[in-house]
C-alpha cells in the first residue's frame, strides 16, 4: 500500500513536469511563429516601410500634379502657351490647319 501512495506520489510530480515542459514549449513556440509573435512584428514593421514609402512617391506625384494644375489657372500661364501645349501633347488643331510632321532622320 505503501508503495502503491509512493507510486503515485512520483508519477504526480512527473506529470506536473511534464505539462510545465509541454506549457513553456507552447508558449515559445508562439512567442516565435504565433499570430503576434516576434516574426509577425517584423513583417508588419517590413510592410509598414514600404506602404510609407509608397506613400511618399504618390505625396510626391500628387504635389507635382497639384503643381502643374495651379500654372494652369488662367492668370498664371500665357494662353498661347497653354494652347501650344495642347497642341503638342494632346494633338489638337483646328479644322482649317495643316499640319507639317517632320520626320525624325
Amino acid at each position: 500500500m505503501k508503495r502503491l501512495i509512493e507510486q503515485r506520489y512520483v508519477f504526480r510530480q512527473n506529470l506536473i513536469i511534464v505539462i510545465g515542459i509541454c506549457l513553456s514549449f507552447y508558449f515559445c513556440y508562439h512567442l516565435i511563429a504565433g499570430e503576434r509573435s516576434y516574426l509577425r512584428l517584423i513583417s508588419l514593421n517590413h510592410q509598414i516601410s514600404q506602404t510609407e514609402k509608397q506613400y511618399e512617391t504618390r505625396l510626391a506625384q500628387r504635389e507635382s500634379l497639384e503643381h502643374k494644375v495651379v500654372m494652369m489657372r488662367p492668370g498664371s500661364v500665357n494662353r498661347d502657351l497653354l494652347e501650344e501645349q495642347a497642341r503638342s501633347v494632346l494633338g489638337f488643331h483646328y479644322k482649317d490647319e495643316k499640319v507639317l510632321i517632320k520626320s525624325s532622320n
